[in-house]
């Protein structure tokens, strides 16, 4: 009887700490905006791997710098090692005779996101990867955009502090290292002075204000317009008579969006200060908050001379989307 009870309890011992280390996963790694692709070398050098490249290496719109959206890198199914397995964004390259893509949350790790994608041969493979390529891109890009606001999250400003935004009735999630430069009540502008590598002598700015919405066809149209009256009352040069505008020789691209599930439009562009030489890239986001007849915009602009500038503008999307009106 005694041996059984002992077996007993060690059995349970034994699932019990089985089941422990199944839910206890390792952090993942990885560098923001980069997919590491699992796939055969055959498939990665040939046409499966260059369609692939060619998806993720389109250039971000809006930099100064030609930079991919995403960066890819390549291992095969067999050197595809435990440490390997704690990348925080993978595309499993798969033949099969299901065809399709699926995505799992936190497999090897967390948090993790992994896209597979399956079919009976490179053709078809190639097929699924081009009807759905845009999809995959944007599960890896939002993926990340959650991952930074999770990480800003935990040290975050207090929205009770600044005047504008108790004003306007937002919130959004802003490190705390950002210091503020303007507080009006009506205008926000907070700046992360950059203090590593070559970018030392740049930084990272956040805007927030309001605008009437008085007819909602017309605003698209009127961002750079409305932009450039914003840059011209509160953004100022050195010189009196300089301020921010939207680069002339540079048309901005225009997209639509969903923030804080309100219809927004993306804007991408660059700026510069008028009789000057400063420039650098923007993003700006136009929320429609049709319930207070407003539109709420919050955009990013980075300064950032002679160096890459997408991971600067990404962590200013990240915050600009974690709005909350």
């Amino acid at each position: 009887m005694k041996k059984i009870i002992l077996v007993f309890f060690a059995t349970v011992l034994l699932i019990s700490c089985v089941g422990n280390d199944k839910m206890i996963l390792r952090d993942s790694i990885g560098k923001i905006n980069k997919v590491m692709v699992v796939a055969k070398i055959s498939d990665w050098t040939g046409d499966v791997g260059q369609e692939i490249r060619n998806t993720f290496g389109e250039l971000q719109v809006g930099l100064p710098q030609p930079e991919p959206i995403l960066s890819v890198s390549q291992v095969a199914p067999n050197g595809f090692s435990s440490m390997m397995k704690s990348s925080r964004n993978i595309l499993m390259v798969l033949e099969g005779e299901q065809e399709g893509i699926s995505v799992k949350k936190n497999v090897y790790a967390q948090p993790q996101t992994i896209v597979y994608l399956q079919a009976k041969n490179d053709e078809a493979i190639i097929n699924v990867f081009n009807k759905n390529k845009e999809k995959i891109k944007r599960i890896f890009l939002d993926s990340d955009i959650a991952f930074t606001q999770s990480i800003f999250a935990k040290n975050k400003l207090d929205d009770s502090k600044y005047k504008t935004l108790q004003n306007l009735g937002i919130s959004l999630t802003i490190p705390n290292k950002f210091n503020t430069v303007d507080d009006t009540g009506d205008f926000l502008w907070l700046r992360n002075h950059l203090t590593s590598g070559i970018a030392k002598s740049g930084s990272n700015n956040i805007l927030v204000y309001s605008l009437p919405l008085e007819d909602g066809l017309q605003v698209a149209d009127s961002i750079v317009v409305n932009r450039n009256k914003i840059g011209k009352k509160y953004i100022p040069g050195y010189k009196e008579g300089m301020y921010m505008i939207t680069e002339e020789a540079y048309t901005p691209f225009i997209f639509d969006a969903v923030v804080d599930g309100k219809k927004a439009y993306e804007t991408r562009g660059k700026w510069e200060v008028k009789g000057d030489f400063m420039a650098g890239p923007f993003v700006n986001y136009t929320v429609f908050d049709e319930k207070n007849n407003r539109l709420i915009v919050v955009e990013g602009f980075t300064y950032a001379p002679s160096v890459s500038k997408r991971a600067f503008l990404f962590e200013l999307e990240a915050i600009a989307k974690s709005l909350k009106i």
